[in-house]
């Protein structure tokens, strides 16, 4: 039962963290969609971590 209530916050931590390395990857070279990479990449290890 716990892993169908937190399966949302589960899904969007690792969706943040592959469109932050996606992004990364990518050779983003705004230095904005650095830091917006960055603080997905932050956001969903902390998603993660939490759980």
């Amino acid at each position: 039962m716990k892993l169908t209530k937190n399966l949302g916050m589960l899904l969007l931590g690792i969706w943040l963290i592959l469109t932050g390395l996606l992004s990364l990857l990518s050779g983003g070279s705004s230095g904005q969609a650095t830091l917006l990479a960055i603080l997905a990449i932050a956001a969903g290890a902390f998603i993660l971590v939490q759980r």
